[in-house]
């Protein structure tokens, strides 16, 4: 047997050595161990979240209804998963711009559970930012996704309802989930112009919802 035959042989039998080794090799498990939102983490008590830094508290329910801080949240009405949603912004002395998530105008919810946890976070673009930005408002979908781990997402597509028309030639009515850490997590991206819209008019969004899982 010639040398290079020899090499061959060893090779083959290394790699089929390796290939066991992997498939009895134990899967490995993403985790995610950051903060959701600044320094705002699933599963924390209430009395952890910072007082400074936040304005504009109310129940998500009731507009009207304003909290003087998150030490008022059981003023809210719990919600039919008995949870109690509290609108919010981030503080134009701390936040220059803005209530801004990676770039984008957003309105902030957070849901806290009756055991005085937080339960759950739900990011939104906000329709009324100025154009040039809110343009660009599909995009924050990837950006979450990114930050929670680009694998392991299971997404469904929406085909367009009668007179949908894409902008920029994109259509998209896009529906991520994810469960990680803890977390089960909802992405939603849409990019269309409806029927009754004008040229300079059109949906362009991005919805996450963030939630405590129990797997």
């Amino acid at each position: 047997m010639t040398i290079r035959l020899k090499l061959c042989a060893i090779l083959s039998v290394l790699l089929a050595w390796q290939a066991v080794a992997l498939a009895n090799s134990p899967a490995r498990t993403e985790e995610f161990g950051g903060n959701d939102l600044r320094d705002i983490r699933l599963g924390m008590a209430v009395n952890e979240l910072a007082e400074s830094g936040y304005v504009d508290l109310y129940c998500a329910t009731d507009p009207r209804h304003i909290l003087t801080g998150w030490k008022d949240w059981r003023d809210c009405p719990a919600g039919a998963s008995g949870t109690r949603a509290i609108r919010f912004g981030y503080d134009p002395m701390t936040s220059r711009d803005g209530t801004m998530v990676a770039g984008h105008p957003a309105l902030l919810t957070l849901s806290i559970d009756d055991s005085g946890h937080v339960s759950g976070l739900l990011i939104e673009t906000d329709p009324k930012a100025r154009l040039y930005i809110r343009k660009k408002a599909f995009l924050l979908g990837l950006q979450a996704k990114s930050r929670y781990g680009a694998e392991g997402w299971a997404c469904t597509e929406r085909q367009p309802d009668q007179g949908d028309q894409p902008v920029g030639g994109v259509y998209l009515k896009e529906r991520c989930t994810k469960t990680i850490s803890g977390r089960s997590l909802v992405v939603e991206r849409n990019l269309f112009r409806r029927a009754d819209q004008d040229t300079k008019s059109f949906v362009d969004e991005t919805r996450i919802s963030i939630l405590r899982s129990k797997d």
